[in-house]
C-alpha cells in the first residue's frame, strides 16, 4: 500500500488531539515529531463559571456564543460535577445559539441540540457578521472565551444595545519544558523537518515566546521560513501572518485534523 508521506518529517504542537492526529499522519508514512505546546485546564476558580451556568439555567440569556467546542465540553463538565448537566442543556435548547465553526457544532449534537446560527466564518468577525442580522436591543448574550478575553467581540455586543455575560471555562498551561521547545526551534533551523503543524493561536504563541526567552528568535525566524507551516484554519492562519509566518497549508473550509492532513498530503506530493 502506498502512503504518500513516507521520508517525511512533521511536527505536531497539538496536545489535545495529539495522539489521534500522529496517528493519522503515521498511517501515511510521516515520521511524527511530537511537542505538544500546551494542556488545557479547567479555569481554577469554578464560581464564576458555575454563576453563568445557573445563569443560562434560569434563562437569563436570549443568545449564546459557542467560540469553541472545547469551552462547552469544560461548561458540561462542571455542571455534572455539581449535579445539573441535563438543565444546562434544556437550557441551551431553549436559547438562540450561535456557534464559530464546527467543533461547537459536533459538541452540540453529542447532546441532542443544534445550532441557531453558524458564523458565516469560522472567526470573530465571522461571528460579528453573523449577529449583525440579530435584535440584539436590550437582550442578554452569553459568550464563552477561551485564554483571553475578546474585546472587539463584547465592544460590537455592547454597541448593539445588548448586556454581555461571558465565561472562560478552561485555561492554558505549558505542556511542554522549555527544553524541548528549544530543541524542536533547533530542528527547525537545520531543516530536520518538513512540516511544522499548528492548531491553535496559543500554540504559536508558547513557541515563540520560548524563542524570545532563549534568544532563539533568529533561529526559529530561518527555520519557519525554510519549513512547510500548516494551520488548521484561518484564525491560525492569520495569527502566524500577524508574527511574520509565512502559511503554505490551510483548509478553506472543513476545518477538523483528518481534513487538514488531506491538504498536507497534496502540498507535498506537490
Amino acid at each position: 500500500m502506498s502512503r504518500s508521506l513516507e521520508g517525511r518529517t512533521i511536527a505536531l504542537a497539538e496536545s489535545r488531539q495529539l495522539e489521534e492526529l500522529a496517528q493519522m499522519l503515521e498511517n501515511e508514512g510521516a515520521a511524527v515529531l511530537r511537542c505538544p505546546m500546551l494542556s488545557i485546564l479547567d479555569a481554577p476558580d469554578a464560581a464564576p463559571v458555575l454563576a453563568w451556568l445557573h445563569g443560562l439555567c434560569a434563562d437569563q440569556f436570549t443568545y449564546v456564543v459557542l467560540m469553541t467546542g472545547e469551552a462547552l465540553r469544560r461548561l458540561l463538565h462542571f455542571a455534572e460535577r455539581e449535579g445539573f448537566r441535563e438543565d444546562c442543556i434544556a437550557a441551551l435548547a431553549r436559547t438562540k445559539i450561535i456557534t464559530r465553526g464546527p467543533k461547537p457544532g459536533q459538541v452540540l449534537k453529542e447532546i441532542g441540540l443544534a445550532p441557531t446560527r453558524v458564523a458565516s466564518s469560522p472567526t470573530t468577525d465571522g461571528v460579528i457578521a453573523t449577529l449583525q442580522n440579530e435584535s440584539l436591543q436590550d437582550r442578554t448574550v452569553g459568550v464563552t472565551l477561551y485564554g483571553e478575553p475578546n474585546p472587539s467581540l463584547e465592544q460590537f455586543l455592547i454597541s448593539a444595545g445588548a448586556k454581555v455575560l461571558t465565561v472562560m471555562p478552561y485555561i492554558y498551561a505549558p505542556a511542554t519544558e522549555d527544553d524541548r521547545v528549544a530543541d524542536l526551534i533547533a530542528r527547525l533551523d537545520s531543516g530536520a523537518v518538513d512540516v511544522m503543524l499548528f492548531t491553535s493561536s496559543p500554540q504559536v504563541d508558547r513557541l515563540y515566546e520560548v524563542a524570545d526567552r532563549r534568544g532563539l528568535h533568529e533561529a526559529l525566524r530561518n527555520g519557519l521560513a525554510r519549513t512547510r507551516i500548516a494551520a488548521v484554519g484561518p484564525v491560525v492562519s492569520e495569527h502566524l501572518r500577524q508574527r511574520g509566518a509565512r502559511v503554505d497549508i490551510c483548509p478553506e473550509q472543513g476545518f477538523v485534523m483528518k481534513n487538514l492532513v488531506q491538504h498536507i498530503k497534496r502540498a507535498l506530493a506537490e
